[in-house]
């Protein structure tokens, strides 16, 4: 295959000029919570350049996938409507860290054009930036100078931010000659078709300051990247990057699975193959990588790009899901180089399936709408109207973000300010209709007070308590000097072997003392950075500012948390045991009595799963191995593969490890000293509690024997009431429940019999009233049969009337039936019902043929049907 030739011949390459092959990171930033997906080379070296972290090689070369759909990088939109945009690229890129520079990175870039890719010399072009007298004589050497190009900051100038490491670049471009357009040179190519860049070199030469000064850096260094996908096409001469090898293929997947030949100049069709071979690209790689589909960051990203691939899908009459049939073509073509296709394949395939069945419901429920809204817009305005699409998204629940790119991809727009008008309106009933008061402090309540004390020092990783001050109080949302027996309120001491709630592990209780004077503490936790704040009531005496107190933890409760919370990172453990290592933590709550953890998986964890967890814990726990906790640099974990990090949280210079051998986390919670002390181990509950959420909550010690016992005592009960012993209870169970779907039958066969008789008895009750036939009747029949049965009575008329009323209870319910050639003539059955339900102390409505309403008065009954039948003595037809 010519795209993977191309990647192992370019990475080969450079390895062989002293650089090391560094596979490509996933396209989830490890630490970068600021940026959606990976959209470049250079993202996994960031810190490097920064000067942040060291690695331990000084050259590198990697084909990064990448992700491009956010931000200023979002070609969503733009993808199978032109003949460049993807979602998904590989970047081929070399890098230098301070070792190499623009003479050797130029050296390579040349070697590797013409002899790795194989391009005609006499076609490239390179540009620099217009000061950059270095590259252009560099260049020289390899190429004439009629050929090279200086442009000014927009195009060959790079930065990482406003300040920072940044520095000229220099593109190669390739020539395709005068069928892309007249250009004799990139300068005077505006929309840079014939001159197609390819390749570029930038070289981190400087440091800019506040003010915009620019200084050398100490370590210049060189970053690189090249479009894999680009190269291949200008290598087979394509101005098309899909008919390159691994996106054809996928193309000629789905034209096997649609039964449609594609055909490249179809402007209709020919988009949708396009849009389904790159979307499964970055579907597969997103979910191989963790992410799964959801109404939040990457995850709504993800959402919006299968539902359009479905969507495009359905235009080539692909009504079913059908992502997961292309899968496999994928996987073929890229899973040597990118194992993590081939080991993710069926979770990949099962995601995909779920996504799209759900996504199809939601098409079933307002595809009708939308495909009347599209049709009404395109023969008016050319604008889907505010109304209609807010009503797409407040009903049937598209957003807002998913509608644009729908009116986009039929040359519509969205008339957005009516739209937002109405969701401001819609947000101001939610407002007034769930106005609550909030009892917690205002973010800046503790801000003079930070300005005039130290940071409060948390003592309890060692200490259980402390001599410490108490240094404010705060009692009725104010600041004071003193707290009395019998106030509530909150306590901050310069130092505190209190834990304050964090990181999903809930704050100690305990007490703050001086003798006699006792403030009981019923939780901790931190209002405001550096401030640690006791919650709690005055029990007795008095505590003033200033006092100096003893202040302990209760030891028995933070001993139960310490073992929860190291059961957790057990749990974690376990989970991606069983269920794969995609299994990343999504938050969690950690008390004394229970633990709740949830994960990213894309469907429920079966029993048998379940078991399997528990007894790897379990398993574990008896091994009664030694909790070591120590601290590292920051730059020292990120080198570490066997320590679990969390994606977008923000770690300090020093992090802390929780270390169980064959567990490693990054973790600031209390802690055990030997999992053993977490005794026993029992799963209570597992649930849905979002798209690709589930939560496994447990418990552990003592309250995991109670929940044990307490499902042993529910066994017994069931074992006496039912009169059998425990191991017979199953036979006994399905024994009873096969003699309950028997009566069920025999019971309904008997009831059958009960509403032919009555079915007999109401027809031979039938009156004429006027020209119509009527049959008005009370009856004894369970409300949720009373419409089957007036139907039933109507179909036998085959021309009338049915009213008929039943009581239930302290209530009673009225039911309207009217044969389609009296509707016709104007008798309607909600017009009766309205009629007749006042008489029954009620309300209903229902449509023409069939209406029905619910009262309070079953005494009335006699009365609404003499009113129906009234009506129908007053009416000509």
């Amino acid at each position: 295959m010519l795209s993977q030739d191309l990647r192992r011949s370019f990475l080969n390459y450079f390895k062989s000029q002293g650089h090391t092959i560094v596979p490509s990171s996933p396209v989830v930033p490890h630490d970068d919570p600021t940026l959606l997906f990976i959209n470049a080379g250079m993202n996994q070296f960031k810190d490097v350049f920064l000067g942040k972290s060291k690695r331990d090689y000084t050259r590198a070369t990697t084909s990064q996938k990448c992700i491009r759909v956010g931000g200023k990088h979002n070609d969503l939109e733009n993808v199978g409507h032109t003949s460049r945009h993807l979602t998904f690229f590989e970047m081929l890129g070399n890098f230098s860290f301070g070792d190499y520079f623009k003479k050797e990175a130029i050296g390579f870039a040349w070697d590797v054009s013409t002899h790795v890719f194989g391009f005609d010399p006499n076609k490239i072009w390179v540009s620099v930036f217009r000061d950059d007298d270095e590259a252009f004589a560099l260049w020289e050497k390899h190429i004439s100078s009629k050929r090279i190009v200086r442009f000014g900051e927009k195009e060959n100038f790079w930065a990482m931010g406003d300040t920072g490491p940044c520095g000229p670049c220099s593109e190669l471009l390739y020539d395709r000659g005068e069928s892309y357009g007249p250009a004799k040179s990139p300068v005077e190519d505006a929309t840079g078709e014939r001159y197609l860049e390819f390749w570029n070199l930038v070289f981190m030469q400087y440091s800019r300051d506040l003010s915009g000064k620019l200084e050398n850096l100490p370590k210049q260094s060189i970053d690189t990247g090249a479009g894999l996908e680009r190269v291949a096409s200008l290598k087979i001469g394509e101005n098309d990057v899909f008919q390159t090898d691994i996106l054809r293929g996928l193309i000629a997947q789905v034209e096997e699975i649609s039964g449609k030949k594609y055909d490249r100049q179809n402007p209709i069709l020919a988009p949708a193959y396009h849009v389904i071979a790159d979307h499964i690209r970055s579907l597969s790689f997103a979910i191989a990588d963790g992410v799964q589909p959801s109404n939040t960051d990457r995850g709504y990203v993800l959402r919006k790009i299968l539902r359009r691939a479905v969507r495009y899908g359905r235009m080539l009459g692909l009504q079913r899901p059908f992502l997961a049939d292309v899968l496999p073509r994928l996987v073929s073509s890229m899973g040597d180089d990118f194992p993590e296709l081939k080991l993710a394949k069926t979770r990949i395939a099962e995601i995909l399936t779920l996504e799209e069945e759900a996504f199809i419901r939601t098409l079933l429920r307002g595809g009708q709408l939308l495909s009347q809204v599209i049709e009404r817009s395109q023969k008016m305005a050319q604008k889907i109207t505010g109304d209609d699409a807010f009503k797409l998204k407040d009903t049937y629940g598209f957003p807002l973000e998913e509608i644009v790119l729908i009116a986009k991809d039929e040359n519509l727009s969205v008339d957005m300010t009516r739209f937002e008008k109405l969701e401001e309106e819609a947000k101001e009933k939610s407002r007034k209709a769930h106005k609550t008061a909030s009892q917690e402090f205002d973010a800046n309540f503790f801000n003079d007070f930070t300005k005039t004390h130290k940071p409060n020092q948390f003592i309890g990783y060692k200490d259980a308590s402390s001599e410490s001050s108490l240094i404010g109080i705060v009692v009725d949302g104010k600041f004071t000097d003193e707290i009395q027996a019998g106030q509530e309120g909150l306590l901050i001491l310069d130092k505190t072997p209190l834990y304050p709630e964090m990181g999903g592990q809930v704050g100690d209780t305990g007490q703050i003392a001086k003798g006699a004077n006792v403030f009981q503490v019923l939780d901790c936790t931190t209002p405001f950075p550096g401030v640690i704040a006791h919650l709690g009531k005055m029990e007795s005496g008095v505590l003033r500012k200033n006092d100096k107190i003893h202040a302990e933890i209760d030891a028995v409760r933070r001993a139960e948390i310490q073992n929860n919370h190291t059961a957790t990172h057990l749990l974690h453990w376990a989970l991606q045991q069983v269920l794969g290592p995609h299994i990343k933590q999504a938050g969690s709550l950690v008390d004394d009595k229970r633990i709740r953890f949830d994960f990213s998986h894309h469907k429920s964890v079966t029993p048998a799963e379940l078991r399997q967890i528990e007894d790897l814990v379990n398993e574990k726990i008896r091994s009664d191995l030694p909790v070591q906790i120590y601290e590292l640099s920051y730059n020292e974990a990120q080198k570490r593969t066997d320590i679990k990090q969390f994606f977008g949280e923000k770690y300090g210079e020093k992090v802390r490890v929780i270390d169980i051998d064959f567990s490693k986390e990054l973790c600031g919670g209390t802690h055990t000293s030997r999992i053993g002390t977490i005794g026993f181990f029992k799963i209570t509950k597992e649930s849905s509690i979002a798209s690709g959420v589930r939560r496994i909550e447990s418990a552990t010690g003592k309250y995991a024997e109670q929940f044990v016992q307490q499902e042993e005592d529910l066994i017994q009960s069931l074992s006496s009431l039912l009169k059998a012993p425990v191991q017979t209870l199953p036979e006994k169970l399905q024994s009873l429940l096969e003699d309950n779907k028997l009566l069920t039958q025999e019971l309904k066969v008997l009831k059958r019999g009960q509403l032919k008789q009555l079915l007999e008895k109401c027809l031979s009750r039938k009156e004429t009233v006027g020209s119509i036939v009527l049959v008005a009747e009370e009856v004894q029949v369970d409300a949720e049969e009373l419409n089957g049965f007036a139907d039933d009575i109507l179909q036998h008329l085959k021309s009338g009337v049915v009213a008929l009323g039943v009581k239930i209870g302290e209530r009673c319910q009225l039911v309207v039936a009217v044969s389609p050639d009296l509707v016709q003539k104007n008798i309607h059955a909600q017009a009766l019902i309205k009629e007749a339900a006042p008489f029954i102390q009620g309300g209903g409505g229902g449509k023409q043929n069939l209406a029905q309403a619910g009262g309070k008065d079953p005494l009335g009954l006699p009365k609404a049907l003499e009113k129906i039948r009234h009506i129908l003595k007053e009416t000509k037809c």
